[in-house]
């Protein structure tokens, strides 16, 4: 598979897999099966998806790549532009230690006053398309996943974890095994030393469990997540990476198994939507979620688009600009949250 067509399942990937897990976020997996009995379609506007701040922060990473070709310092100021505007448009649904951190931005602080002390899940959930598009470029890939990860999150953690999905997303383009992924971590973590070790030994124990054929929400039990799985990067990230593990080229299956665990399932639906889709292309992600994927202004064929120009961009260095419709972007969050309300709403009624 192409770096473009690895791109394109990536992003097409994270979108799917975020609008599948969204109706379900902060269910625990026993609700959730009745609340859900089946996931086999889109539960959030009458059949049809719609994506969360997971896709949302994607794509605003992708234009970052486009708009500087892979140049550290502009990809980062560019990332940091982005992401100020992005919380103008007032989103539903942020993160309590994003928005500080993206207030934080809009203060124009010096850069070492920038991103907040939080281990949270929100840099891995965009980092998947730098492993794809830097997948020939370690040293960059690490740089990038650095920069993208300390404008909102600074803990050591966030930042492994961030780098443990991009390195998943490049081992499953490749068609790498897991242990690739293992000693690539330790190696390049070795500077977070502490935080690296404690994820590689969750991995190793996570690899353990699927060659037991353990699934993947008994694995994430035996971690303490008995109702759901946390936004703290260290359970989203081997759900994640557990569920990709079990069904690695079936995406539906493994998008299901993490959704299945309950919790943040928006975020861990979209982070193994991403590393399974670059793995297997866009082909392989049944049309009918595609289909149903009714997001404006930032449609499928938008962005499909915005995966190739910025694999484009990061393979030979060019700088473009792939734009999307500030007045739409405003009319679709100002729909998405009265959805977001009536979604609420309704979760206070039956089944318990």
């Amino acid at each position: 598979m192409s770096i473009e067509e690895a791109a394109v399942g990536c992003l097409l990937g994270t979108a799917v897999g975020d609008a599948l897990g969204l109706p379900c976020e902060g269910l625990s997996a026993r609700r959730q099966k009745r609340w859900c009995p089946t996931l086999e379609g889109y539960r959030m506007l009458f059949g049809k998806g719609l994506c969360s701040d997971d896709t949302e922060h994607s794509c605003l990473l992708a234009q970052a790549i486009l708009a500087s070709g892979g140049d550290e310092w502009v990809f980062e100021e560019d990332l940091a532009r982005r992401l100020r505007w992005w919380l103008a448009g007032l989103p539903a649904g942020i993160g309590f230690a994003t928005l500080r951190a993206l207030l934080k931005l809009w203060l124009f602080l010096p850069r070492r006053f920038r991103g907040v002390r939080s281990a949270g899940n929100g840099p891995a959930m965009r980092s998947a398309l730098l492993g794809v598009c830097f997948a020939d470029d370690e040293a960059r890939m690490l740089r990038l996943v650095q920069a993208s990860t300390r404008l909102t999150h600074t803990d050591p953690r966030a930042e492994c974890g961030a780098l443990a999905v991009a390195l998943a997303a490049r081992c499953s383009m490749r068609g790498e095994t897991f242990d690739a992924l293992v000693d690539d971590l330790a190696r390049l973590g070795a500077r977070n030393a502490s935080p690296a070790l404690e994820l590689v030994g969750l991995l190793q124990a996570l690899r353990a469990s699927v060659v037991r054929g353990e699934p993947t929400d008994s694995f994430m039990r035996r971690l303490g997540c008995t109702n759901g799985v946390s936004g703290y990067i260290y359970r989203s990230v081997p759900a994640a990476l557990h569920a990709w593990q079990s069904h690695p080229r079936d995406f539906a299956a493994a998008v299901s198994a993490v959704i299945r665990c309950g919790g943040d399932t928006d975020t861990t639906g979209a982070i193994v939507g991403g590393i399974v889709g670059a793995g297997v292309g866009s082909k392989c992600i049944p049309d009918r979620w595609l289909d149903d994927l009714v997001e404006w202004p930032r449609t499928v064929e938008w962005i499909e688009d915005l995966a190739r120009k910025a694999a484009r961009a990061a393979h030979n260095g060019a700088t473009d600009s792939h734009p999307v419709s500030v007045a739409g972007l405003m009319a679709r969050n100002a729909l998405f949250l009265v959805l977001v309300l009536a979604h609420g709403f309704r979760r206070l009624l039956p089944p318990y």
